[in-house]
Parts: C-alpha cells; structure tokens; sequence
C-alpha cells in the first residue's frame, strides 16, 4: 500500500508538471491542446521515471538504460491513452480541456500506469 500512495504522490507531482507545460503553451503560446498535452506529457513523464526510479520502487540497482526503455514503452502507451483520450473528449463534447485532461489522466495513472511500472518497467 506504501508503495501504491508513493506512486500516487509521484503522478501527481509529475502531472501538475505536465498540466503547468500544457496550460502555458495553451494559454500563453497559443498552441492547440492536443500538442500541448503531448508536450506536457514528455515533461512529465522525464520528471515521474526521475522520481519512481529513485524513490518510489527504489529501482537504482538495477540498469537504468533498461528500464528507461521499458519506462518509455509504457510511457508511449500512456501518451497515446491520454492523446486519444483527451482527442475523444474535446471532440465529441464541449468539455474544458484542463478537466478533459484531468479525467483522462486519472483513469490512464491508476488503471494503466501504476500496474506496467510496478510490474514491468521497476521489478
């Protein structure tokens, strides 16, 4: 359970990275959100490996070129999650994108993101 609150501390320190990057761009830039979430998404996900492979599955012993592969597998997986996610949101409602990409993030974080890094990218 330790480690489970660890990684959700992780996430969301990771995600309002990845939320500040997207709404910056947004806002600020002038990019399109879908773009943005990308981009907020390569930000965040550097910040959360850093973070889970240090302190929250202590994965320091072993290779990190290893698992910086298999984080970036799982991490591209989860980039298209949230891509499409967020793309199904905006298109077919007229959600906010933050909170668009709030709902999606949650749902990819906890039932994708959380079992394959656990599993496969720090075990």
């Amino acid at each position: 359970m330790l480690t489970f609150l660890k990684a959700q501390a992780s996430s969301i320190f990771a995600s309002g990275f990845d939320f500040l990057i997207t709404i910056l761009l947004v806002e600020l830039a002038g990019v399109h959100a879908l773009p943005a979430t990308i981009e907020g998404s390569i930000c965040g996900g550097i910040i959360n490996f850093i973070i889970n492979r240090l302190w929250v599955f202590t994965g320091n012993q072993h290779k990190t070129h290893v698992q910086m592969i298999r984080y970036a597998l799982v991490w591209i997986g989860s980039m298209i999650l949230n891509a499409s996610g967020n793309y199904l949101f905006l298109h077919f409602t007229n959600i906010y994108y933050v909170l668009s990409k709030l709902l999606v993030s949650i749902l990819v974080g906890v039932l994708f993101n959380y079992f394959l890094q656990k599993r496969f990218v720090f075990k």
